[in-house]
């Protein structure tokens, strides 16, 4: 039941009809009672449950090629976890492919001021990580996105996180370097994974 002065559990959709909106909790309970298969890909973004597209085989490649490079890259106390969920508030959360996090502070304190960057790998869902998904990361305040074109092997780097975006967007074309600002030793040439 909703209390007085509680925000209503619901959220609202393009074509003007309201929805149920959902908790980080409800959503667990849902697939631990079998609910939602554990198996099932999607993200919960503002207490909506939106399904996320199936992996290519261009994007494992290049993800796995990825996760064997940036474990030995990286400098002592810093931790990768590849495609962990990543619990950005009540009734958000994300599902990068990659993100890097000081050891001391472990995976219990990984929020978006914590994270130290965060890595997309996109093929067919380009568009929705380069737009939305980094508003998302952003209105959080990661610091640092990439987010990796696996087709023509370029990077967008997202950098000065805004509450309504990214302040500073470049492009890295696949054979110049990109070094992570929080991880100095983590530089990438994607043209190296061809």
């Amino acid at each position: 039941m909703i209390g007085e002065g509680s925000a209503p559990r619901t959220t609202q959709a393009a074509e003007g009809l309201r929805r149920r909106r959902f908790t980080v909790d409800e959503v667990t309970a849902f697939v631990e009672h079998g609910l939602i298969d554990d198996r099932e890909r999607f993200e919960l973004i503002g207490g909506e449950i939106v399904p996320m597209s199936p992996k290519g085989l261009f994007h494992e490649r290049l993800k796995t090629a990825l996760n064997i490079y940036f474990v030995r890259a990286l400098p002592p106390g810093v931790l990768v976890s590849q495609e962990t969920t990543f619990y950005l508030s009540e009734d958000t959360f994300l599902e990068p492919d990659f993100v890097f996090y000081e050891e001391a502070d472990g995976l219990e304190k990984l929020k978006g001021e914590t994270c130290l960057l965060a890595v997309e790998v996109a093929d067919s869902s380009l568009s929705y990580d380069r737009g939305r998904k980094a508003d998302l990361y952003a209105s959080f305040g990661l610091r640092e996105l990439w987010v990796v074109d696996v087709r023509p092997r370029s990077i967008r780097v997202f950098r000065k996180p805004t509450p309504t975006g990214y302040a500073n967007v470049s492009d890295v074309a696949g054979d110049a370097a990109v070094k992570a600002l929080n991880v100095p030793a983590l530089e990438l040439t994607l043209a190296s994974f061809d």
